[in-house]
């Protein structure tokens, strides 16, 4: 996608997976591999045979109309700049495979169960920007939940600023897999 102008009249990237701000730079080992598995398919998968379809439509005569062609140029483009991303985001994250040393408290990788006021419980895992998958479970430790839950222990309280008002929750147990 080609990004969108903000109020201040800055083109920035409209794709959820580029970064909008800064990012923490902390991943997990599952994750690191993830990026990198992505990396790799594309540059050795799916650029080699998007490359040969464009090379195929362009043998067919005029480009200017050839649907083919002009997609296969975009859809290269949109995967070089995918690449370049994944290639400078894993030069820079750190991986983080330990434990810390106070598992009781919910830090980086923590497994965090929390209960609202209704008595719902929710289970949040605390993981780097580049990992969020709020349908697993997992939160980026930039996400205003994440950091309300940072540090807190069993029995905590914290309050979590949403759209709707605050959210008060309180942690139920907090665990390194």
């Amino acid at each position: 996608m080609l990004g969108a102008v903000s109020p201040r009249g800055r083109v920035g990237p409209t794709d959820p997976k580029e970064p909008k701000e800064q990012r923490t730079a902390y991943i997990t080992p599952e994750g690191a591999k993830r990026l990198r598995d992505e990396l790799d398919q594309l540059w050795t998968k799916e650029r080699p045979r998007v490359t040969q379809e464009v090379a195929d439509a362009a043998a067919q005569g005029d480009r200017s109309e050839n649907a083919e062609y002009i997609y296969g140029k975009k859809r290269l483009r949109e995967i070089d700049r995918r690449v370049r991303f994944l290639s400078k985001r894993l030069d820079v994250v750190k991986v983080v495979s330990e434990p810390p040393s106070d598992p009781s408290r919910a830090f980086f990788g923590a497994w965090v169960t929390v209960e609202d006021d209704e008595g719902e419980e929710k289970t949040y895992r605390i993981v780097g920007a580049d990992e969020s998958d709020l349908p697993k479970g997992y939160i980026s430790m930039d996400s205003p939940v994440a950091r309300a839950l940072l540090g807190k222990r069993c029995d905590d309280e914290v309050t979590v600023k949403v759209p709707k008002g605050d959210v008060v929750y309180t942690v139920t147990r907090v665990e390194y897999r």
